[in-house]
């Protein structure tokens, strides 16, 4: 028996109350679900009963997004905790524990790049990604960066200067690649490294990505002073490299301050009606070493507010000695007392927090706003020409409305071999990634040596719309999922239904997706185009004409980028198939054999090439495999004891 459910904003106001006079007036995290027992919404209050109160009164005062999250409200948990700053400690630890998804403040900004550091593994990783995903409680993230080309710069010069792992995997089983010989890799692959020394260094890393480059450069002398006086000149010599490679990471930060005794944070934010651009410039020994950049939206709470939850969040992820003595913000926060008792315990020293209205730091603040501003300026020119381009392409397909969602579908195969096809997803003219599908065509009539791409496009359309057309058939009004003008967080935007579907060919491939969505009943709710690759000409459906259009309109531009991308994720797709069937075909003429035990030595060695390399006695530590099939395996690819 589930839990008695919440009653929503259009539920019996007594009810209502009734449930919320259940909780205390007293500081806490409260926790919302949806009626699958999911986490929704994490949050922390002063008083418990007054926050939760105040997402069902008012209610169209809240923000769409907001609004969404109260209509799938059907339970909330509640931890009572004894002051504000625990209630703020249990709700930053829950939060990274629960990746709720209306928590989603600076959680997945895709605007911006971040360094990632895999602490969870014996032999971290360090890599540039833009989607910050909880891997492990043990992993950290660093960033968002704003310049992303100094990122770039700036990791390749580390891993000039440390001794680094190169390659996500090793390039040999049983042997290391040339970075080991010129000292540019310790030895990862083949172990020459313990852990513990390779973690050590790692950990000098990533204080330079903290900023606190002094500290390591003090750290570094030091060490190097002790390697001479143990007459170790080469490890000495090696650490003298290091700090030049420290000197070069200091020349690109061009900026610098005149107080150099303190370490500061400043935040400033510009905002419109729906966006909110959060700049945060670190300064560390009067040198500006990390710009960090947050988008939100601006409809979900006062200045002071954002610029809070920014904080909370952020310090939420680093590591104590990162968080500065001064934080300069531009807004008088909410909850400041909060915040600075939170981060002293944290820091176990006083920070403060200020709003300066005077002199350097004043002028600090109003510099990270002008970046801000900039920062809005470029996002919104970006989705300005994004609404134009989605509004010339309405006018060019006589669609009703701006198409929010756009599936493209391309084919890609060599001569009918290893067949796929691929389908991308832009929404308001960006790629959804996460809506991405790829497909392995099934139909017989397309083999090695016949190749029929219409037939193709015909069978990935009846796999893709078969679920909407049994629901057509059930009763389903399709009417309702064409969204006009709709919030892009409204219930009914959360289906995967497409404003406009675009197929990467001509008329024959528009002919054959027409053919088959008549047969599942729906051509006439879809809307259909053809993009030819020739000379850029677009086909509807029953005209044989292309439409009359400029290739450099902006309309057609994006219908380019949709095509251009399921060309490049289709063709990715075609090679991985590819790849794996050599591989398999290679490793199935084996004696002894099968799929299963195939498929255990390509996952035990990653490659046919480290399987070739592999001795007989390595072969046999497969499992499955024993020493007498290991033998055989081991002969076929070394005849005649080759």
């Amino acid at each position: 028996m589930g839990p008695a459910p919440w009653p929503a904003a259009c539920c019996n106001p007594d009810e209502r109350e009734t449930r919320l006079q259940e909780v205390p007036q007293e500081p806490g995290c409260y926790l919302m679900r949806d009626r699958d027992s999911r986490i929704l919404y994490i949050g922390k209050a002063k008083k418990l009963r007054t926050r939760l109160r105040s997402y069902f009164r008012g209610h169209e005062m809240l923000s769409p997004r907001i609004q969404l999250m109260v209509r799938q409200i059907h339970d909330i948990d509640f931890i009572v905790t004894d002051s504000e700053v625990e209630a703020l400690v249990l709700e930053s630890n829950l939060i990274k524990e629960h990746q709720p998804y209306y928590n989603i403040l600076l959680k997945d900004d895709t605007s911006y790049p971040y360094l990632c550091i895999t602490w969870s593994e014996d032999y971290p990783r360090i890599f540039i990604t833009r989607r910050r995903r909880l891997r492990s409680p043990q992993d950290r993230f660093y960033g968002p960066y704003v310049d992303v080309g100094l990122l770039r710069t700036t990791l390749a010069l580390v891993k000039r200067s440390f001794p680094l792992r190169q390659r996500p995997q090793p390039l040999y089983r049983d042997r290391t690649c040339l970075n080991f010989h010129i000292g540019r890799c310790p030895g990862v692959c083949q172990q020459h490294i313990s852990s513990e020394d390779y973690r050590a260094t790692i950990q000098n890393v990533a204080m330079v990505f903290q900023g606190r480059n002094e500290e390591l450069r003090a750290r570094l002398q030091e060490q190097m002073i002790r390697d001479a006086e143990r007459l170790d000149f080469e490890k000495a010599a090696r650490i003298r490299d290091q700090l030049q490679g420290l000197d070069q990471l200091t020349a690109h930060q061009k900026m610098s301050l005149p107080d150099d005794r303190i370490s500061r944070d400043a935040i400033a934010m510009a905002a419109n009606d729906q966006l909110a651009c959060v700049q945060l410039f670190q300064v560390r020994a009067g040198k500006l070493v990390g710009r960090l950049g947050f988008n939100l939206d601006s409809q979900a709470g006062a200045p002071g507010y954002l610029l809070q939850r920014v904080l909370e969040e952020h310090y939420s992820y680093v590591e104590p000695s990162e968080i500065p003595q001064e934080v300069c913000v531009q807004h008088l926060l909410p909850q400041a007392d909060t915040l600075t008792d939170w981060l002293s315990r944290k820091r176990q020293r006083k920070v403060r927090i200020l709003t300066p209205k005077r002199q350097q730091k004043a002028e600090l603040v109003e510099l990270v706003e002008r970046n801000a501003g900039f920062a809005l300026q470029r996002t919104q020119r970006s989705s300005q020409e994004q609404q134009l381009a989605l509004e010339d392409l309405a006018q060019l397909l006589n669609l009703d409305h701006p198409p929010r969602r756009i599936e493209g579908y391309d084919i890609s195969h060599i001569q009918g071999s290893d067949a796929v096809a691929s389908q991308v997803v832009f929404v308001q003219g960006l790629a959804a990634r996460q809506h991405y599908r790829r497909y392995k065509l099934k139909s017989s009539s397309i083999a090695p040596g016949h190749s029929d791409d219409f037939m193709a496009m015909a069978e990935v359309m009846r796999r893709r719309f078969r679920r909407w057309s049994q629901a057509k058939a059930a009763g389903e009004p399709m009417g309702r999922h064409h969204r006009h003008g709709s919030h892009p967080l409204d219930p009914v935007g959360l289906s995967d239904w497409p404003d406009l579907v675009m197929i990467d060919g001509g008329k024959g491939q528009l002919s054959a997706v027409t053919s088959t969505l008549h047969q599942l009943g729906l051509a006439e709710d879809l809307h259909v185009c053809a993009l030819a690759k020739r000379q850029e000409q677009v086909f509807l459906p029953g005209s044989p004409e292309p439409l009359n259009s400029e290739p450099d309109q902006l309309g057609i531009l994006l219908l380019r980028r949709l095509r251009d991308e399921a060309h490049r994720f289709a063709v990715t797709y075609h090679r991985q198939q590819r790849r794996d069937r050599m591989k398999r075909s290679r490793l199935s003429e084996a004696p002894g054999l099968g799929p299963k035990r195939s498929r255990e030595l390509l996952s035990h060695f990653r490659s046919l090439d480290a399987i070739q390399a592999a001795s007989a006695e390595q072969i046999a530590q497969v499992e499955g495999i024993g020493p007498g099939v290991a033998r055989q395996v081991w002969e076929f690819f070394h005849p005649q004891g080759w």
